[in-house]
């Protein structure tokens, strides 16, 4: 398929505040316009020298339950959902000035920065956009979880998630599968939410993270389902789990054109699909120019 296009970034720019899920800590995230080339670079207003994290893989740090960058001194957490809203969209070229480490948790969604980014306008630039074409199929993982990519079957890339913590979850087994657009984003992921079951809340707020959170801030299940909440959609989750597939993805720092497929899969093994797809040992996938 042609999936040729040229690269975009934003017509003005635009914040979100909010205080961080782990932290507490209040935080504000400026998206600001940058020229073609840049790609996606945090930049920590709050530190000395303004230190720039480029958003990749290779500066990324493992943390348990969320992505992080690190690059020297100077690190951003939690970073998913806005990866998530600017690959959604297809923006392409962004730097992201904070002034705190974590970005904000608003609703458990990536709906307020696709909302925020929607209104600073997207603008086309006149370069192309690099590309990384699928050929083989890829796959990391086990049996217990994995994630695969493959060659494209149509015209508009496909990603599905299967979501399946056993008979004794609260969160039933869920399948959902979708030609991701931009349009697709904001309707059908961008609005889904992070989720965590009571036991795994309760842990964390023993260990004294996220004492600012509410139940109503994020999807938590009791065995009843959503305690103080309610769902937005029937598979919210998987839905939810392929948001941060999506965000995860785009540390890749370029279009990755094929079908994505993943089981249970999560931040550390998205991570790992996207090493072996741009690492130098890959002869699955090859870079493409615009036509």
């Amino acid at each position: 398929m042609d999936t040729s296009r040229r690269q975009r970034t934003i017509g003005k720019s635009a914040a979100v505040a909010g205080f961080g899920y782990w932290s507490g800590r209040d935080v504000t995230v400026e998206f600001r316009p940058a020229e073609p080339g840049t790609g996606i670079v945090f930049v920590r207003r709050d530190l000395p020298h303004r230190p720039r994290i480029p958003a990749h893989v290779a500066y990324r740090l493992e943390q348990p339950r969320r992505t992080s960058l690190r690059l020297g001194e100077a690190g951003v957490d939690m970073i998913e959902h806005v990866m998530a809203a600017l690959g959604g969209l297809r923006i392409d070229n962004c730097e992201i000035w904070v002034d705190e480490a974590e970005m904000p948790g608003c609703d458990g969604s990536a709906l307020p920065f696709v909302e925020a980014l929607d209104a600073a306008g997207i603008v086309e630039q006149g370069v192309c956009r690099p590309r990384l074409v699928i050929e083989e199929v890829v796959r990391v993982g086990d049996a217990a979880s994995w994630i695969e990519a493959r060659p494209a079957a149509g015209s508009v890339p496909r990603f599905q998630y299967h979501l399946d913590y056993g008979p004794e979850s609260p969160i039933a087994r869920q399948t959902y599968e979708t030609e991701l657009t931009p349009d697709v984003f904001r309707r059908e992921l961008a609005p889904s939410r992070t989720f965590m079951l009571r036991a795994e809340a309760e842990w964390l707020l023993a260990h004294g993270i996220g004492h600012r959170t509410r139940a109503q801030d994020l999807l938590v299940y009791g065995s009843d389902g959503p305690i103080e909440n309610r769902e937005r959609f029937p598979d919210e989750c998987a839905r939810h789990k392929l948001l941060d597939m999506l965000g995860d993805l785009t540390l890749a720092g370029c279009d990755l054109v094929g079908d994505f497929t993943a089981f249970r899969s999560g931040h550390r093994l998205n991570a790992e699909a996207v090493r072996a797809l741009i690492g130098p040992s890959c002869q699955a996938a090859r870079n493409k120019r615009c036509a």
